[in-house]
């Protein structure tokens, strides 16, 4: 019989206790039993000799020992259906749709013990003082964008992007797939908090040059003006009354950089499950991913109370979040913009030479202001390129056609268009 150590160590110290070399509590301080386990131990070895001091389980298989078959059934589906899974998202997927209730440590063993290693590499964390949380949801938010191979050679590069409470840790809504970061993609992002959360107090964000004016040139009217313009994402918290403050570093800006990583494991496991290929399937799982992700990491703010706090009143979120550019409109009472011809509708007067607002909202539509008030609009329109090189008159007969038929054409909503 092969013994350990201490279980020689404890047949050592009954046999001194018969020769009369140590009393029995002398035993149990020496061995850290107490007095009674000592006289247990004590009475085994005088019926069972040197066996008395092993377990009487030892060498048994534990009751609660997984199955062979679920062994099995773990490994072929970590290695099939759940390739890349971390251990941790692994054992929910286990739990919540294949129905075995394993607990990671268990899985984790099975896993090594095939020979199929971490999905990530552990590193040393290195000691950083945190800052601590806002007190309440909606005092902060974090957002930026992360361009990554999402999916992972079955499709294009893309870049996600995406917001965070810093009281909650809640991934906000609006996070969605885009090609580039850009301010339309953070229009996107803030439009969509606005609607479902509300306007936040101050924004946390890096010097990207969607964020922030990163160049040296400076307009005529700038400088007579003494202020460099805004960007549109400037000029659109500006409006909101949002707060900026801009972070000189990644490690600035920790939680919403964490996040990705975390993204980048997780949402990359479930894109690959889904099999998504392009921009729009993947975004059609972001949305479900998120409400899973906030059940499982958000945590709750340490005020209760809220501090996002509805928009402004009369202000129109879908204006606010969109490409504004101010015009003059021509002798014919039409305004340019990009390529595109925008005619003014003659009511009761011609709005020649008067500066406007043209607002380019993220559907694609356009909205023409003068002095707050709408003078104008057209409906979304597909690239001038596609419509046969011309530039339609936008508003006409004709582009209103081409518009319909590109429309049928994308099957676009018509909620999309308004």
């Amino acid at each position: 019989m092969q013994m350990s150590r201490k279980q020689w160590r404890a047949l050592d110290l009954v046999e001194r206790i018969e020769r009369g070399e140590l009393t029995i509590a002398e035993a149990a301080v020496a061995l850290g039993r107490s007095h009674r386990q000592m006289q247990r131990i004590r009475k085994r070895v005088r019926s069972k000799g040197a066996a008395g001091v092993v377990h009487g389980n030892a060498g048994r298989a534990p009751k609660h020992k997984v199955a062979e078959l679920v062994r099995e059934r773990i490994v072929a589906l970590r290695r099939e259906k759940y390739v890349g899974f971390n251990d941790q998202h692994f054992t929910e997927k286990l739990v919540e749709v294949e129905g075995l209730g394993v607990s990671r440590e268990t899985v984790r063993r099975v896993l090594r013990a095939a020979g199929i290693g971490a999905a990530r590499a552990r590193r040393a964390c290195k000691h950083r003082r945190r800052r601590d949380r806002r007190a309440q949801a909606g005092q902060m938010i974090l957002w930026d964008g992360s361009r990554h191979d999402w999916l992972e050679g079955r499709g294009p590069h893309m870049c996600l992007m995406g917001a965070i409470d810093d009281a909650t840790g809640e991934l906000l809504p609006g996070a969605h797939f885009v090609d580039q970061e850009s301010s339309v993609g953070y229009l996107g992002v803030l439009r969509a908090i606005v609607k479902q959360k509300g306007v936040p107090l101050t924004a946390y964000m890096d010097r990207h040059s969607a964020l922030h004016r990163n160049d040296d040139h400076w307009t005529v009217e700038e400088e007579l003006a003494g202020r460099r313009e805004p960007t549109q994402v400037q000029r659109a918290l500006g409006d909101l009354g949002v707060q900026v403050l801009y972070a000189l570093s990644p490690q600035a800006k920790g939680r919403v950089e964490r996040l990705w990583g975390t993204l980048q494991d997780r949402l990359v496991s479930e894109l690959r499950l889904a099999r998504a290929c392009n921009v729009k399937a993947a975004n059609g799982i972001v949305e479900r991913y998120r409400k899973d992700h906030n059940a499982r990491f958000a945590v709750p703010a340490q005020d209760a109370n809220s501090a996002w706090r509805d928009p402004p009143p009369g202000m129109e979120i879908n204006d606010v979040c969109a490409l504004q550019y101010v015009r003059t409109v021509l002798n014919n009472n039409t305004v340019r913009l990009d390529g595109q011809v925008l005619d003014l509708p003659k009511k009761q007067r011609s709005y020649a030479k008067a500066e406007v607002i043209v607002c380019h909202r993220l559907s694609g539509s356009y909205r023409v202001y003068f002095r707050g008030k709408l003078i104008g609009r057209a409906y979304a329109a597909p690239p001038v390129k596609t419509l046969h090189g011309a530039r339609t008159l936008v508003g006409s007969a004709k582009h209103k056609r081409q518009v319909r038929e590109w429309i049928n054409k994308q099957g676009v909503t018509e909620s999309l268009t308004s």
